[in-house]
């Protein structure tokens, strides 16, 4: 249960600097969500380094990674796990599976919006 919790309280507070961030920052450009941009980038900087340390002779214990990683930059974006999870398959020279899953991942996501988005408005 504590890492349930972990998880919760990590993901709130990235969930909340994501808002503080990228709300400003996406008006700055026309078409272009600059400040989700920007907080993909910097969750996947940040997942690399966590997920870096964690692994590097024990800095981090299993629970801070829980709350920094799943939690916090789960929080602050999903974007760092999928890149995360694509780099593993690059490391692994799995460029097949790589292109699919990026491929994948990408349109069924714009359709499972706009399924969503069609979705809501049955009702209209």
């Amino acid at each position: 249960m504590k890492q349930v919790f972990l998880v919760f309280l990590g993901g709130g507070l990235g969930s909340a600097l994501r808002y503080v961030i990228s709300k400003p920052l996406n008006l700055l450009l026309q078409n272009f969500f600059f400040g989700t941009f920007l907080v993909n980038i910097i969750g996947c900087l940040l997942i690399g380094v966590i997920l870096g340390l964690s692994s590097k002779n024990n800095f981090l214990s299993a629970n801070n990674t829980l709350f920094l990683a799943t939690g916090f930059c789960g929080g602050f974006t999903t974007f760092s796990a999928f890149a995360f999870e694509k780099h593993s398959l690059l490391k692994n020279s799995e460029l097949f599976h790589f292109s699919v899953y990026t491929i994948a991942s990408v349109v069924a996501g714009v359709i499972a919006v706009a399924i969503g988005l069609w979705l809501s408005r049955l009702g209209d």
